[in-house]
């Protein structure tokens, strides 16, 4: 058995063998034996180890270089996430013997001091234990002294909104006109509860959140240098639990190592942070979209073994759901920070945008109601079965109309109503004057036969009886009486055989038959003789609408946007114009793809490809992504590429300008071709109609 050796001192100190007096700590034999933690041991040091931060780190990285210091910073943002790291970083940079720049030596005594919490320069004040004016005015004693070992004398106060409002109007002429020795560095996790003249008097940064992608990949990094095996499962669910703070993705990781026993496991993870297993989630999601109830009340009975958090398994399935919106309506925007990529683009051809919508609205309503329910699992099942049981039925969802028709001309089946014996009897011209009728039609030529059945409809669906098209009483209708130029109508519109001009082609014996057999007829046998006439027409003529579109918009594509090469372009051949068809053959999504759509070819170099990043789509290029990019175009060249990219304007298209361009030509040409199409001049004329131009969809 190993034996520990315990070595204790008066007063909590020992002596080395160099005879220097250090703190107390456990140690075997003559070796000291101290843990030191994840998120202390992974600090930074230097710039170029933080892990996000672009913009802040730019903007003191170039004050620092050209010397353009201001004396007073404020640093705020969320807990851990570099706030007072970044503070110690330049308080290095600017006490560093090598001089002031951005990259301190981290060997002179100074660069040491500081990052053991040493250096006497260097004061650093919690201000949330040091809240007193008090406090404040024997902190600021000292300020007109030169530093004592460094170049400045730096104030480090963390948690500056703390301060009591009589500390901060201490505080006030000092943080405006230090001396030229003294430096401010404050930081704060709540900026709204600072003086507005504070904050006046301070160049202010603002540090975001990480991204679980970024933490992740620090994660995979530092459990690599500690040679920890880990699954990357295990560490999605680290990031999406440190919540933004790389600090906290840290000493969870710590805490998930000593739960796994020196690794990391999906499983072990989730039973440490009490969460829900993604899978099961993912499970649940997919049993939804097939519309399997069983399989939906199982997986719930399979996921009530392990006690879970049911308000927070629905809300990873509102993840999933907005994740699935996000992937049918912008697919460009959709990440793979959870490690679902394809799972969700899975689930995003599977399902409809308006069940996604209706899944997720559920969801949404059912989280909400859950303390209500007589028990967590009851009200989680039922949120699941409502999404099932007001999710439209196969059988009850309708095409669309055809293009080329108005769907206002076509009446609900709600109108078609019995008529009375009064509706049905003829009715007197005296009466049928008295009575609002529809304005009549001004045109004296011969029908055509779209004409015809537009005209045809508006008199058999707008719920008025046949009979009162009919001429005054003791006239005989005449099948060959052909409609006047100059004739003006009666209050009434003519009857059917006397405007058809197919009226001329029949005896009069069956106009008239037919018109008594309208009139005594019943309005269903109406509406089923004009739904047979409908649907002859409609099929007609969507079926011409969408053979024109569809040529116009084979035509506007043929002409404007250019075929992507089905061969891949060898390397040595590549340049700036043929970009664009390199892109095209790239197997790449996400983030990547974004900017690499956004990128300008620039020249190229043997291997090397010097590019340009359209600066109005850069806010999520990384240089990590320089890295990924440069593999996706080794695998399409088969061969070594080296890449450099440059954030600046562009002045040539890049390829998501291009496809955005010939978009707009597509949609342009597609409004186009409706409006000079005859159905829909026809429609507008006859009854007021307007296009609506943004529901204009080409078809590609």
């Amino acid at each position: 058995m190993v034996r520990f050796k315990w070595h204790i001192a008066a007063e909590g100190y020992r002596q080395s063998d160099d005879h220097r007096i250090m703190p107390l700590q456990f140690f075997y034999g003559d070796g000291f034996v101290s843990y030191q933690v994840l998120a202390r041991k992974w600090r930074p040091r230097i710039f170029k180890e933080m892990v996000g931060q672009e913009h802040v780190l730019q903007a003191l990285i170039n004050a620092l270089d050209n010397d353009r210091l201001h004396h007073a910073y404020l640093f705020t943002g969320t807990r851990g996430v570099g706030k007072t790291t970044i503070a110690r970083i330049l308080a290095k940079c600017l006490n560093c013997e090598q001089g002031v720049s951005s990259t301190p030596c981290g060997q002179c005594s100074a660069c040491i001091g500081i990052a053991e919490g040493r250096f006497v320069d260097l004061i650093e004040v919690d201000a949330a234990s040091r809240t007193k004016v008090e406090d404040t005015r024997e902190l600021l004693e000292n300020v007109q002294y030169a530093p004592t070992a460094g170049r400045y004398k730096v104030y480090l106060i963390d948690e500056v909104h703390m301060l009591s409002g009589h500390s901060f109007n201490a505080l006030l002429k000092t943080l405006e006109e230090p001396p030229p020795h003294v430096k401010f560095l404050l930081a704060t996790t709540d900026p709204q509860k600072l003086p507005v003249t504070i904050l006046s008097r301070c160049l202010q940064f603002n540090l975001k959140n990480l991204s679980p992608e970024r933490i992740v990949e620090h994660l995979q990094f530092v459990l690599g240098e500690e040679s920890v095996p880990c699954e990357e499962s295990a560490l999605w669910s680290l990031g999406r639990a440190a919540d933004g703070s790389m600090r906290d993705a840290l000493s969870l990781t710590d805490q998930a190592i000593a739960h796994g026993g020196g690794k990391l496991t999906d499983a072990e993870v989730s039973t440490m942070l009490g969460t829900i297993d993604l899978s099961a989630v993912i499970d649940i999601a997919s049993a939804l979209a097939e519309r399997n109830g069983e399989r939906v009340l199982a997986l719930v009975e399979q996921m009530a073994e392990h006690s879970p958090d049911y308000s927070s398994a629905l809300g990873e399935l509102l993840s999933v759901w907005h994740r699935v919106a996000i992937a049918q309506v912008v697919p460009d925007a959709l990440d793979n920070r959870h490690g679902d990529y394809q799972v969700v683009m899975r689930l995003a051809g599977q399902v409809s945008k308006e069940d996604v919508q209706l899944f997720y609205q559920t969801a949404l309503l059912g989280r909400r109601d859950l303390p209500l329910a007589p028990d967590p699992k009851t009200g989680f099942e039922m949120a699941l079965l409502r999404m099932l049981a007001f999710q439209p039925q196969l059988s009850e969802k309708i095409d669309p109309p055809a293009v080329g028709l108005s769907t206002d001309a076509v009446a609900p089946e709600p109108q078609a109503e019995p008529v009375s014996q009064e509706a049905a009897a003829p009715v007197k011209k005296s009466e049928t004057a008295e009575e609002p009728e529809p304005e009549p039609e001004p045109e004296p030529e011969p029908a055509s036969a779209d004409e015809l059945y537009a005209q045809y409809a508006d008199e058999a669906l707008l719920d008025q009886p046949f009979a009162e098209k009919e001429p005054s009483a003791g006239k005989e209708p005449s099948a060959n009486k052909e409609p006047s130029a100059n004739k003006e109508p009666s209050a009434g519109k003519e009857p059917l055989s006397e405007q058809s001009p197919l009226a001329d082609k029949a005896p009069a014996t069956e106009t008239v038959q037919v018109t008594e057999t309208v009139q005594t007829g019943s309005a269903t046998a109406k509406m089923s003789a004009v739904a047979d006439r409908q649907n002859a027409l409609s099929q007609e003529a969507g079926a011409t609408q969408a053979t024109r579109a569809e040529q116009v918009s084979q035509k506007t594509k043929e002409q404007t946007e250019p075929e992507a090469e089905q061969f891949k372009i060898p390397l040595s051949q590549v340049t700036p114009e043929q970009w664009r068809n390199v892109y095209l053959g790239l197997s790449v999504g996400g983030v990547i793809q974004n900017i690499a759509a956004n990128l300008v070819l620039v020249e190229r170099q043997q291997n090397q490809l010097n590019f340009v990043l359209d600066i109005n789509n850069s806010s999520l290029y990384e240089e990590s992504h320089r890295q990924r990019l440069a593999a996706v175009l080794e695998e399409y060249f088969a061969e070594p590429v080296n890449l450099s990219i440059e954030v600046a304007e562009v002045s040539t298209e890049t390829p998501q300008a291009t496809a955005l361009r010939l978009r707009a030509e597509r949609q342009a040409a597609a409004v186009e071709s409706m409006k000079s199409d005859s159905n829909v001049q026809q429609l507008i004329a006859r009854f007021g109609g307007q296009l609506l131009e943004h529901t204009v969809k080409p078809i590609d």
